[in-house]
């Protein structure tokens, strides 16, 4: 028997586990990278590899939802992708610790952190979306991506927040016991949200061969459609973008401005913040103007594209100003910017997903999931170690931020010509905004 389609606090109490996943995994982007590049003055491209890392292990991804989808349950590979999770959360943060005493015994305990880290968030996050999808009624599909990746901004927005005030003053065990506090409630919190919501058995229609193509006969068919595959290509490189602001601009706000790690922290907080309200006002705009504005999500993911190639082009020269520059303010604006974007996209992808070839939304998603974790390996490490190579070729801090900030303008506006190239959103027959109702 097929389990009732979930409520909105069904759709909250899953969104609980996205929330607990961004917690752990916001702090190895922001306090762990900062800790690595400037209180113990390491190359940015250390933690840019580290990472990287755990990006690369999220090509996985597909085969681990071939296996939830093979045992016909979700709940244990969310429950055991969170344990994995945490782990390697308290041990990243062990490591960063031990490389003031032991430099490589820390880079290896923290390989094996981000390993960790890297299978958690493939497991927990590919059965989450997938239990969502199964739960949900399609009309709601949407907007509950929408709400879910939403409640994991605000995981990031909190976990900053108040870590960078737990933080200061800086001490390695102090570092240590943030990070296990804030994997422990994490965990629990990911528990208790996903207990008991897939029923006591998953349905899983059988379905014959026909409907089973082999993997790459059926991701051939998916490369083949024009539309996904120019959607691919954008999600590569305006994620790219995106990630690779990602690793520098703690490390910039330190380096160049003489925050303290619970600053830097802080600040980063209000970044997230801004990614936030950007991706709920476009969520609003959906909503509030219905299918008249659903040929616009084209229009918002191009002008938040721009609008963030223009916020990178003003730290390029926030560094000239000193202490005068508004950072808190570029660095809300930039999230805003962000989450524009990021919201248009999201909104254009649940919309896009099965045009093309029947029964292939799986194939699709998963398509653009990898385009996107590649991106996120490669823009993290690429921006990390742009700063470095900056740095030594122009002799100043200052400069090779800078430097960098221009480039990842440069790709914020090819995300931009890209995206003019999808095909503009259809509005429907019955006047629905489709994913933008009502509102990651």
């Amino acid at each position: 028997m097929t389990p009732a389609p979930l409520g909105w606090l069904g759709i909250i109490r899953l969104g609980l586990v996205q929330t607990a996943l961004g917690a752990i995994v916001v702090l190895t982007t922001s306090a762990l990278n900062r800790v690595m590049v400037v209180e113990l003055a390491l190359p940015a491209t250390l933690p840019g590899i580290l990472v990287g890392l755990h990006y690369a292990l999220q090509m996985l991804r597909p085969r681990m939802g071939y296996g939830s989808d093979m045992g016909g349950r979700r709940t244990p590979w969310i429950i055991g992708g969170m344990a994995v999770l945490a782990l390697g959360g308290v041990l990243a943060a062990a490591g960063t610790a031990l490389m003031a005493e032991s430099l490589w015994a820390g880079i290896a305990l923290a390989v094996l952190a981000f390993l960790l880290i890297g299978a958690g968030v493939g497991a927990a996050g590919t059965s989450l979306l997938v239990l969502l999808a199964a739960r949900t009624a399609p009309a709601r599909r949407a907007a509950a991506a929408s709400l879910v990746w939403i409640m994991m901004i605000a995981g990031f927005v909190i976990t900053t927040a108040i870590a960078g005030r737990l933080l200061d003053p800086y001490s390695p065990m102090r570092l240590v016991a943030v990070a296990a506090g804030v994997s422990a409630i994490a965990f629990t919190l990911a528990t208790l949200a996903v207990w008991g919501m897939e029923g006591p058995r998953a349905a899983r229609p059988e379905a014959g061969d026909a409907a089973k193509p082999p993997f790459r006969q059926a991701l051939r068919e998916v490369w083949a459609e024009p539309e996904a595959r120019r959607f691919t290509i954008f999600i590569f490189v305006s994620m790219l973008a995106y990630s690779a602001q990602d690793l520098i601009l703690e490390p910039f706000a330190g380096a160049v401005f003489n925050r303290s790690l619970g600053e830097t922290t802080r600040i980063s907080s209000l970044q997230h913040a801004g990614v936030l309200v950007g991706m709920i006002a476009i969520a609003l705009i959906g909503s509030a103007r219905g299918g008249r504005w659903a040929g616009t999500l084209r229009f918002w993911t191009i002008a938040g594209c721009l609008a963030s190639a223009a916020m990178m082009l003003a730290l390029s020269v926030a560094g000239q100003f000193g202490a005068a520059w508004p950072l808190k303010t570029s660095f809300f604006a930039l999230g805003v910017a962000n989450g524009v974007f990021a919201a248009a996209a999201i909104a254009s992808m649940m919309q896009m997903v099965a045009r093309g070839h029947e029964s292939r939304e799986g194939t699709r998603m998963g398509l653009w999931g990898a385009a996107q974790a590649v991106a996120f390996g490669l823009g993290g490490l690429a921006g990390a170690a742009a700063v470095d190579v900056a740095r030594f070729a122009l002799g100043h801090v200052e400069a090779a931020y800078a430097a960098v900030f221009i480039l990842d303008a440069a790709l914020f506006i090819a995300a931009a010509m890209l995206a003019a190239r999808i095909n503009r959103p259809k509005i429907s027959k019955t006047g629905g905004f489709g994913p933008m109702v009502p509102a990651r």
